[in-house]
């Protein structure tokens, strides 16, 4: 038997953000998708017991559940210095830079690699979006990837060359996207779960981790500008994240109206799921990113998307969205109030988006993301 060991340490963090979601779709259909003889491992930061067993119901069909000694924070120190030997054995296959890279021969030991994935670039074009010691461990992890890894999976071809101008990884690239989880479906209790949210009937939605890199700041400043839909608040999706992003301070400096805009918080998948739904238009302002998954998902429902010019955002969202400059910096926000007034008072192009959104969604599926990651392990 192959087993194939998946490092899934962000599904349990404090805030798995994207990463955390992209690890535990990815591996669901690893499981799904293994070939004859071969199963799929799962590798953890020391975790307690009730961890464990949700990460065996959120990943049924596991051949086993390696749990290491170290803490997530230490273990993240200890393989940053190389001290992951213990952890690196046989197929490794990383959801992100959190990978146990050391110095190996695939020619003297068969059956030995590690695949690692870097999301973005973030750490080098916007590093003033991340917190420095986020921005250190990135950088060190890819620097490591560059000697030890034996393939880099990014997200989008964006990332590919942005990469590559960083370290010439070439031929050892491999390009593999996300998708919209399975588990965002439309409720058959919606309408109660939009009362209990606080839904108005008509909203811009934006989803993501409160952050400074998700450009909510621009996003909150464009509904205040005199050029935006006057009638419709802003719904935000997503956990805290750093930087303290304070939206209804943020929001009273902009001279928003404080009913015009609603946080929701963390959500469970359903209620994210009727969120999007029942949006009017979706909103992705984002001043850095790697892939973007908000917009497929937002897309796969119908709802009109507006984005970033971003260049991963772009690539995914083709054109399938509208698309708004981020510079000049300073009338970023007034382009986006233009932008959302343009599709919330344009039935037709609404419509337009509408249509085109999920055909785009549908590019991108889970399983073919699993089933290229172990033709990549073939490869190799």
């Amino acid at each position: 038997m192959t087993t194939l060991r998946v490092i899934v340490d962000q599904v349990l963090a404090p805030v798995p953000g994207g990463i955390g979601r992209y690890a535990e779709e990815l591996t669901r259909q690893l499981i799904a998708t293994a070939p004859d003889g071969c199963d799929v491992e799962a590798v953890v930061s020391a975790s307690s017991t009730a961890e464990l067993q949700r990460l065996r119901t959120l990943l049924p069909g596991l051949a086993d559940l390696d749990r290491l000694a170290l803490p997530r924070r230490e273990l993240a120190l200890a393989w940053q210095g190389g001290l992951a030997h213990g952890a690196s054995h046989g197929m490794v296959h990383a959801p992100s830079v959190l990978a146990p890279l050391v110095k190996h021969d695939r020619v003297q030991e068969p059956g030995r690699q590690t695949v690692v994935t870097v999301h973005d670039t973030v750490p080098w074009t916007n590093p003033e979006t991340l917190t420095p010691r986020g921005v250190h461990f990135h950088k060190a992890m890819v620097k490591r990837a560059y000697k030890y890894a034996d393939a880099v999976v990014v997200p989008t071809h964006a990332v590919a060359g942005q990469l590559n101008e960083i370290h010439r990884f070439d031929d050892r690239l491999r390009v593999i996207g996300g998708a919209p989880s399975g588990r965002l479906r439309v409720p058959v209790d919606a309408d109660l779960r939009a009362e209990r949210l606080g839904l108005p009937d008509r909203y811009v939605l934006a989803v993501g981790t409160l952050e400074p890199r998700k450009g909510l700041t621009a996003l909150i400043d464009a509904m205040a500008h005199p050029d935006a839909p006057a009638d419709v608040p802003l719904v935000i999706s997503g956990p805290d994240g750093w930087g303290d992003v304070d939206v209804h301070g943020t929001a009273e400096r902009a001279g928003l109206d404080p009913s015009r805009v609603k946080v929701l918080g963390r959500v469970d998948d359903a209620d994210l799921a009727v969120a999007y739904d029942r949006a009017t238009v979706f909103v992705f302002p984002s001043l850095a990113e790697g892939f973007g998954l908000p917009v497929i998902e937002a897309m796969s429902f119908g709802v009109p998307v507006i984005h970033s010019d971003d260049e991963a955002v772009s690539e995914v969202a083709s054109d399938a969205g509208v698309c708004v400059a981020r510079n000049p910096r300073d009338t970023y926000p007034e382009r986006l109030a233009q932008a959302m007034y343009q599709v919330v008072n344009d039935p037709h192009l609404a419509g337009q988006l509408a249509i085109a959104g999920p055909d785009r969604a549908r590019m991108f599926d889970w399983r073919d993301s699993a089933l290229e990651t172990w033709q990549l392990h073939a490869d190799l």
